[in-house]
């Protein structure tokens, strides 16, 4: 019998757009589905959508699942709902990688060790990035995100998914992506391959099972030092049972859980509800 010392999560994803005037069609591609990776199993994960349409799917150029679909009528509301149910496994030991290591790696992972749209760094991170590296990969990437930690507070509101590492840095303040997003940029600056972790974070360490929890979309980072590492620079600890990983990407931009256009009236709202239950 497969011993089992994780935890198993459900998750619920609900994302409602309205439209005072009817949208005529859209075109969305949704990124919901949780991965199967080295610390988590995908069990079960669909997308569901109102209007009910065909769907197709495939994975993007990080390997993320996609589901995208049209809705080519008049339509008033489109609902998409997201719902899994993932195993979680106690995380492996840091990697330890050298630094020559890393320097390879870095040929390989080149498009993780240049800016992004996000991440473009400003002379006074670069300064920061220069006084945190330490004699090895594994402890630099631990004394960045430590750094991160402490740099921003967690204040809900007042960054947008528009705002870069440097704009968060310099207002001292913002969310999960921002801290995820100014983690990257320095962990790049100091010549470590860095990716943008998108996914769901239950918030309760103790969760009991079978308790619904108002959870949340959450971000986070992966570090390469030998193997890639991930990290949660907004709480400063490593990623663990609570932590299921839905897609990868260079940062916010190849990550949204929905993307699309539609033809219509300029004016919509947007309604999120993330729902997590431990079940094991």
């Amino acid at each position: 019998m497969r011993r089992f010392d994780g935890w198993r999560l459900r998750t619920d994803h609900v994302t409602r757009f309205s439209y005072p005037l009817p949208a005529r069609a859209s075109y969305n591609e949704v990124r919901k589905i949780p991965q199967s990776t080295g610390r988590q199993t995908s069990l079960d994960a669909r997308v569901h959508t109102t209007p009910n349409v065909a769907q197709y799917g495939y994975r993007d150029y990080w390997g993320t699942p996609v589901v995208a679909f049209n809705v080519d009528g008049p339509h008033e509301e489109l609902l998409v709902h997201g719902e899994a149910l993932v195993e979680t496994h106690p995380p492996a030991d840091p990697p330890g990688a050298t630094w020559a290591e890393v320097a390879v790696a870095g040929t390989r992972f080149a498009e993780l060790m240049t800016a992004s749209r996000f991440t473009e760094p400003s002379p006074a991170l670069a300064a920061a990035a220069a006084e945190l590296v330490e004699p090895t990969p594994t402890q630099t990437i631990e004394r960045v995100v430590g750094w991160v930690h402490g740099a921003l507070h967690y204040v809900p509101g007042v960054t947008s998914v528009k705002t870069s590492a440097t704009e968060a840095f310099e207002s001292g303040r913002g969310v999960c992506q921002d801290f995820a997003h100014l983690a990257l940029s320095v962990l790049r600056l100091c010549g470590i391959p860095a990716r943008y972790v998108s996914g769901y974070l239950h918030p309760d360490p103790e969760a009991t099972v079978g308790l619904e929890a108002v959870g949340e979309s959450h971000a986070w980072i992966e570090a390469w030092a030998g193997d890639w590492w991930g990290l949660d620079p907004t709480n400063d600890i490593p990623i663990g049972l609570r932590h299921i990983l839905v897609a990868r990407g260079r940062d916010y931009g190849d990550v949204a859980p929905i993307k699309g256009i539609y033809a219509g009236g300029s004016d919509h709202s947007v309604e999120v509800a993330v729902r997590i239950t431990r079940t094991v």
